[in-house]
């Protein structure tokens, strides 16, 4: 984003987390919100129960401060930072109770995490954060190297740094980081948690504004189901597919693996019976870090649920609509038909077209063709000498056919018809003429395709030798569309 004149104004005017910084009362808003909802890592409080905390800080203030000051109410506070114009706030009524309850918007999360890091540091680590970096860039180049060569030279690399760091520690060299390390990387292991907690509030907010849209869809929406559904089933792929989803799927994964909240557990227990981490002071509630995230990503996949219920709700009443006007039909043939039953109309009033008989002779049937029983021989297989390349068994790859269709899905919710040419341009093939074929055979399978003859295209991919050589091939083909 770009920080111009032009945007810092209209950010300042509009987003809640600067108007939360200008407000007067920001000092107010932001330690009670902090010490509520962030410290103890709460998502959601109710009317009573915040307007009551509200009421005692308030008390206290005025105590020190004056009787004028924060002249209002709690409740009258809450509603006021919970007003749209603000929104430092989410008031909100949960399903099956007439209570009003309280979260914090991400844009006031953001504000007071900012706040907290004007404070004056005891310590600043810069190492485990170069470290960090580091170890992000091998990550990437790693990760997306392509020739096989050099991946497994880093492999063995890595192999031969394993050798020798376990050769060093079998002499007695065992390496310790001192206290300023360990301190320097606990600090970055906080930063980063809290920060976590902060971007389940966003992704929470993204799906809650999805699930937001999807109710005003269904609540004006005047067309076929149909329709409505690709829509709202395209945005919800394109939100759930997005880098953000992947990550949040991938983050989700990881974390419900009960081996890691274990590892994790072991791991927190030992490094916070460490001297300099005890030095740190670290909070009561870094023990279970872990199970804050858990809980937060809970409220994310309550939400996601919730949206999957206001669509089958949609589809109950739609069916039950539609069978109303089914029986309102019927019974209006029924009723037209006894009242005319006494005045039978005159000449031809009713027809249908002539009916024909579909005739299938016996004999175009199949005979019956016996299976096939192999004969096995009683014979002792003897080992062989001969030399081949085992190599083959191990280059095995197969087709997701489920993400070739999610590439046409895609490119088909964009426009009403893409061409094979398109799709592979945007999605490269990975797997050379395997993975064409398999685009072929979704077409005729899974899509409703056209195939124009008086055109053609070339599809190109990249190929591996037996030499370990890049070539790059194609072929040649008619034009083939896909059609929504």
């Amino acid at each position: 984003m770009s920080l111009d004149f032009s945007t810092l104004s209209a950010l300042r005017t509009h987003h809640p987390a600067w108007r939360l910084l200008c407000s007067d009362h920001a000092p107010l808003i932001a330690s009670f919100l902090h010490r509520v909802f962030v410290a103890p890592n709460v998502r959601v409080v109710n009317a009573a129960d915040l307007a009551e905390m509200l009421e005692d800080e308030l008390f206290t203030l005025r105590e020190r401060l004056g009787e004028n000051e924060f002249p209002k109410r709690a409740q009258e506070y809450l509603n006021d930072w919970a007003n749209p114009d603000k929104g430092w706030l989410r008031k909100f009524y949960q399903q099956g109770s007439d209570e009003a309850q309280f979260d914090l918007t991400p844009a006031t999360e953001k504000a007071i995490n900012w706040l907290s890091s004007l404070t004056e540091r005891s310590f600043v680590g810069t190492e485990s954060r170069l470290l960090t970096l580091f170890d992000l860039l091998k990550q990437m180049s790693e990760g997306s190297e392509v020739d096989p060569a050099k991946r497994i030279a880093e492999l063995q690399k890595k192999r031969e740094d394993i050798d020798a760091e376990i050769s060093r520690v079998l002499s007695g060299d065992l390496g310790l980081l001192d206290d300023t390390g360990i301190k320097d990387r606990f600090q970055q292991f906080m930063q980063i948690s809290r920060d976590l907690l902060t971007d389940f509030r966003e992704v929470e907010y993204n799906f809650r504004q999805l699930d937001r849209r999807v109710r005003e869809h269904i609540a004006l929406w005047e067309g076929s189901k149909g329709a409505l559904l690709e829509q709202i089933m395209g945005e919800r792929d394109a939100i759930s597919d997005s880098d953000q989803g992947k990550s949040f799927r991938a983050f989700w994964d990881f974390l419900m693996s009960s081996r890691r909240q274990e590892e994790l557990t072991q791991l927190l227990d030992h490094v916070l019976a460490l001297t300099p981490v005890q030095e740190l002071a670290p909070g009561p509630r870094t023990r279970r870090v872990h199970y804050d995230w858990l809980e937060a990503g809970e409220h994310t996949q309550r939400t996601v649920a919730q949206l999957s219920q206001q669509l089958r709700r949609f589809l109950d009443d739609q069916t039950w609509l539609e069978n109303r006007r089914i029986m309102d039909i019927l019974r209006g043939i029924e009723s037209k038909s006894l009242a005319l039953r006494e005045q039978q109309p005159s000449g031809e009033f009713c027809s249908i077209d002539e009916m024909t008989a579909e005739i299938e002779l016996p004999m175009e049937r199949p005979l019956h063709t016996p299976s096939f029983k192999p004969v096995i021989a009683d014979l002792i297989l003897q080992a062989g000498d001969a030399d081949l390349d085992t190599n083959a068994l191990y280059n095995y790859f197969t087709i997701d056919k489920a993400e070739l269709m999610l590439h046409i899905r895609h490119a088909l919710q964009l426009q009403s018809q893409a061409t094979l040419q398109e799709i592979t341009t945007k999605h490269p093939l990975q797997h050379g003429l395997a993975e064409l074929i398999s685009y072929l055979h979704l077409g005729n399978e899974s899509f409703n395709t056209v195939i124009d003859e008086d055109h053609t295209e070339t599809i190109g991919w990249h190929a591996v030798t037996s030499h370990g050589e890049q070539v790059q091939k194609q072929a040649t083909l008619p034009r083939v569309i896909f059609v929504r």
